[in-house]
């Protein structure tokens, strides 16, 4: 067990992979740094035109302060203290600001699913920070994704199933799955008048 660890992800919403991911990394560290990507939901790297579909604007619904609400509610809900854990922006496209949100000291845990994992374990080792692999899957292999869960609320499916407790009452309490919904309707009228 390390002293500090920490881990990254956009959590477009938060769903039980996510948990098992936060979950086996708390168990391998005293305290958790659990850092947020994509947290400015106004800049420029966030595009529809962006080569990978996590950049793209309608991948990114959710708020920092929603995410950090959900990963904190979520985790306490699971029995991690709030003293045992911290929320924090993380700048994954901009690697030079990363030092700001982590100690040097940290050890990342990661786990790999695509070529996108395989990068960001070799862009933080380049950085100098220690990295644990704590699985690789392949995408198959996923309990649920933040695609699933967003295409499941714009389809009226029982997306609470994909999702902890937590994250299922935070998202009707603020009437977020109708915002998934008009955002796609909207992502939709602008295709057609896109002529796609």
């Amino acid at each position: 067990m390390v002293k500090i660890g920490a881990v990254q992800g956009r959590f477009q919403g938060l769903h039980y992979g996510h948990m098992e991911f936060l979950l086996q990394a708390k168990k391998r560290c005293e305290f958790l740094i659990v850092g947020i990507t994509n947290y400015d939901l106004t800049a420029d790297f966030l595009r529809e035109d962006a080569s990978l579909a996590r950049f793209h604007r309608q991948a990114n619904p959710f708020t920092y302060f929603e995410r950090m609400v959900m990963i904190r509610d979520s985790l306490m809900e699971a029995g991690v203290d709030l003293d045992r854990f911290v929320v924090v922006p993380f700048p994954i496209e901009s690697p030079e600001k990363i030092a700001n949100f982590v100690p040097e000291d940290v050890t990342f845990f990661q786990t790999i699913y695509d070529s996108w994992g395989t990068y960001k374990v070799q862009l933080l080792r380049d950085l100098g920070y220690q990295v644990e692999v704590m699985w690789t899957r392949t995408d198959a292999q996923r309990f649920s994704s933040g695609t699933q869960v967003r295409q499941w609320m714009v389809e009226g499916k029982d997306w609470k199933s994909l999702v902890p407790p937590a994250v299922a009452r935070y998202v009707e309490q603020h009437g977020l799955t109708e915002r998934i919904q008009r955002l796609e309707q909207k992502h939709a009228l602008e295709g057609v008048g896109a002529g796609q």
